[in-house]
């Protein structure tokens, strides 16, 4: 199931960012509503386009290429489910941004949401795995930790 999650993952990811490319020129705005637009973006930097022109691509890949090694060490070794699921999610994201960023030297961002003047840093679907994995990893972490406190207490 988590493979199929992986999969499904890293397919949606990759086939958005494929349709950005082919029919959106670069830094085009396509607005939806108030709130939501579609763009394309190339990031160049890591989360939020941050240190983009600190950081050589290079360096990014090999920083990306052995957080990914750790995170499937983790995810193999991991005996919770639930923090299995938030680990397939975040390498999911993971991959997906690798690839990308090997292919293109750049990640392409799409999604972009605002409320008047305030607008999040763009993101793609990759980002979102990513930060839902997060979310599920610390909230299997808390859970865990009460699950103990309480079986400790007792």
């Amino acid at each position: 199931m988590k493979i199929t999650l992986l999969a499904a993952i890293i397919s949606i990811d990759l086939i958005s960012k494929f349709l950005i490319t082919q029919y959106l020129p670069t830094n085009f705005i396509y607005p939806i509503n108030n709130f939501f637009d579609i763009v394309h973006i190339h990031n160049r930097g890591i989360s939020f386009g941050l240190f983009e022109n600190i950081l050589s691509n290079f360096f990014i890949l090999l920083i990306v290429f052995l957080i990914l090694i750790i995170l499937f060490i983790w995810l193999f070794r991991s005996k919770e489910n639930l923090e299995k699921w938030a680990l397939t999610f975040i390498l999911a994201g993971g991959i997906c941004n690798f690839i990308d960023r090997l292919i293109n030297g750049y990640v392409v961002d799409f999604i972009s949401l605002h409320y008047k003047d305030f607008y999040w840093p763009a993101f793609n679907f990759a980002d979102i795995g990513i930060t839902f994995g997060v979310f599920i990893l610390i909230f299997s972490t808390y859970i865990n930790y009460k699950y103990r406190i309480r079986n400790n207490n007792e």
